[in-house]
């Protein structure tokens, strides 16, 4: 580990709930889920107040694009099917996403954060790396000063987590939310890392922490103690290394601040394995969804794509990537799922999966695109 580096992970929280809380103050405390295609917005009564769309109402096969703190704490978490989050939390408010207005306030933190510190990766709509090692300030008042920027720019509350690397700051960012802030060293490791769950480490998903579980690893200390040979052993030479890494705390990945990127993609691993068969309906959805985010993220960094993919992880943990080159750049979000639809084409369906994601590669700037490509034709599996 660089001992000298000092890097900040910066998640706001609750980013898309509170976000529209800002335009709905009246349900600040309550329990509220936005997501869903179909759902109404609120309707406005005689009185001033509006009707709100109750989660038991809800009839389909959406997913929850996010909660606010008082429906996490009934169970209700992004990624959820909303008739499942229903039994739950029926009485909790059911809001349709408004992703024009989470656009503004992501350019808003981002702008206010980089007037601070400019060494920003961007990891998303809400969140951030920082590298703050050639910032003369101490941790906690540059953290304070950060945060209070991004409130003033945008009513809304953020967490950081400071340490030597992102793995930890990514994790230390997420141990006081909401409004946290956390610094972490080296030292640290044992008392505040090791007794957290292994899943707590960003690319331990459920199926790797099942995984662990049998093997007796139920925490991050627990995975530190483990035997490499045991790690490489269970889950092959590369992830086992990066398993006994990362339990130690070892990250040398650099804070990327270039601003060509090579690929933008979206990915979402499912509460439960799915067939495309028997789950066709939700994993529609789920695509169609994330094209549409894959499509939001390129015109909002100014780009349009040559070669969309797709990459399906199968129970099993297999993976498997397609791709295909178009005529035409696009940023169309039907294009771009008509695209990962033929790609889909060409794998097999017939296992359940755990994970799809949708990939934009062969990026042009949007003002050397002349002009759009035509609609590529074609029945999805899904």
């Amino acid at each position: 580990m660089n001992r000298h580096r000092r890097i900040a992970h910066l998640d706001m929280d609750a980013f898309f709930a509170s976000v529209e809380l800002l335009h709905y103050p009246e349900l600040r405390g309550q329990a509220v889920v936005v997501g869903g295609r179909g759902t109404p917005p609120p309707i406005p009564q005689a009185d001033s107040h509006r009707a709100y769309a109750r989660l038991k109402n809800y009839v389909g096969r959406g997913v929850v694009t996010t909660s606010t703190y008082e429906a996490r704490a009934l169970g209700v978490f992004s990624g959820m099917g909303l008739m499942k989050s229903a039994q739950l939390a029926p009485e909790a408010i059911l809001l349709p996403a408004n992703f024009d207005a989470y656009r503004h306030y992501s350019r808003l933190f981002k702008a206010a954060v980089a007037s601070i510190a400019p060494r920003i990766e961007d990891r998303g709509i809400d969140e951030i790396y920082l590298d703050l090692t050639d910032i003369a300030e101490e941790s906690e008042p540059l953290a304070r000063r950060i945060k209070q920027a991004v409130f003033d720019a945008t009513g809304l509350r953020c967490s950081i987590g400071i340490t030597p690397n992102k793995l930890l700051a990514k994790i230390a960012s997420d141990l006081e939310k909401p409004d946290g802030l956390t610094i972490l060293s080296e030292a640290d490791i044992p008392t505040r890392i090791w007794p957290l769950a292994a899943r707590k480490v960003n690319g331990i998903g459920p199926k790797a922490a099942a995984r662990l579980e049998k093997l007796g690893i139920h925490s991050i200390g627990d995975l530190a103690a483990a035997p490499p040979a045991l790690l490489v052993e269970q889950f092959g030479p590369t992830t086992g290394r990066w398993l006994h890494r990362v339990a130690h705390g070892i990250d040398e990945r650099p804070v990327v601040t270039e601003s060509e990127p090579k690929s933008i993609s979206r990915e979402s691993t499912f509460d439960r394995d799915l067939h495309a068969k028997a789950d066709r309906a939700e994993l529609s959805e789920i695509f169609t969804e994330l094209c549409q985010y894959l499509a939001n993220d390129l015109r909002r960094k100014g780009y349009a794509s040559r070669t969309i993919g797709i990459k399906l992880r199968y129970a099993d943990f297999r993976a498997v990537t397609r791709d295909i080159t178009l005529p035409h750049a696009i940023t169309d979000a039907a294009d771009i799922r008509k695209a990962a639809g033929e790609c889909l084409k060409r794998v097999e369906l017939t296992q359940r999966l755990r994970l799809l994601g949708v990939r934009a590669s062969g990026l042009l700037p949007l003002n050397e695109v002349a002009e759009p490509a035509a609609p590529i034709q074609g029945e999805l599996p899904f």
